[in-house]
C-alpha cells in the first residue's frame, strides 16, 4: 500500500462524508437553511475543509448531479464509431440503473426537498441533451437547429429526468421504446 493511495482513499472518504452530511442536511433543513458550518460539523471536518473540496455551497449541492451529466456528455462524445446516439443513451442509462445506491436515494431526497436545486439540475441536463441533439442531427443529416433533433432531445431529457427520480423495473425498457418510437416518427432527410 503506497502513501499516495492511502492519501487518495482518505480524501475520497472525506469528500463522501462532506457530500453525505450536506445532502442529509439539505433534505432535512433545506438548502437555504443549511450553512457550511453545519455541514462541517456533521461531517466532522472544519468549514475550511468543506470549502477546499467544494468552493461554494451550490457547487457542493450540484456535485453528484454534475458528475452524472458530465459522464453522459463524455459517453456521447466518446461513443464507439458507428454507434448511434440513441443506442449510446440507452447503454448509458442501463449502466446508470445498475449503479444506483443509497447515495442516489439521498440525492433524490435532497432534490425533492429543494425545488430550486431540481430546477438547476434540469437546466444542466438540458445543456448536455442539446449537445446530444447536435450530435444526433449530424448523425441523421438534420441541421442542428431543426425541430426534429430539438424535440427528440427534449423527449430524451424528460425520460432521463423521470428515470433518475424513482423508476421501477421495466421503466427503462418502456422509456427506450418510447424514445425509439418518437425518433422513428420524425421525418428523415
Amino acid at each position: 500500500m503506497t502513501g499516495d493511495s492511502l492519501r487518495e482513499r482518505s480524501k475520497a472518504r472525506r469528500r463522501e462524508a462532506i457530500l453525505t452530511a450536506a445532502y442529509e442536511l439539505f433534505a432535512e433543513r433545506g438548502f437555504d437553511a443549511t450553512s457550511i458550518a453545519d455541514i462541517a460539523e456533521v461531517a466532522e471536518v472544519s468549514p475550511r475543509t468543506v470549502t477546499l473540496y467544494f468552493p461554494s455551497k451550490l457547487e457542493l449541492a450540484m456535485a453528484h448531479f454534475t458528475e452524472f451529466v458530465d459522464h453522459l456528455a463524455d459517453t456521447l462524445h466518446t461513443r464507439p464509431k458507428g454507434q448511434g446516439i440513441i443506442d449510446t443513451v440507452e447503454r448509458w442509462l442501463r449502466e446508470q440503473a445498475g449503479t444506483q445506491g443509497k447515495f442516489d436515494e439521498l440525492h433524490d431526497r435532497m432534490m425533492q426537498a429543494n425545488p430550486q436545486l431540481k430546477g438547476l439540475c434540469g437546466s444542466r441536463l438540458t445543456e448536455v441533451i442539446q449537445d446530444g441533439a447536435r450530435l444526433l442531427a449530424e448523425e441523421r443529416g438534420w441541421r442542428a437547429d431543426d425541430f426534429a433533433p430539438r424535440i427528440l432531445a427534449a423527449t430524451v431529457a424528460s425520460v432521463i429526468g423521470e428515470l433518475t427520480h424513482r423508476s421501477e423495473p421495466g421503466d427503462l425498457d418502456t422509456a427506450m421504446t418510447f424514445i425509439r418510437a418518437a425518433a422513428a416518427s420524425l421525418p428523415q432527410n
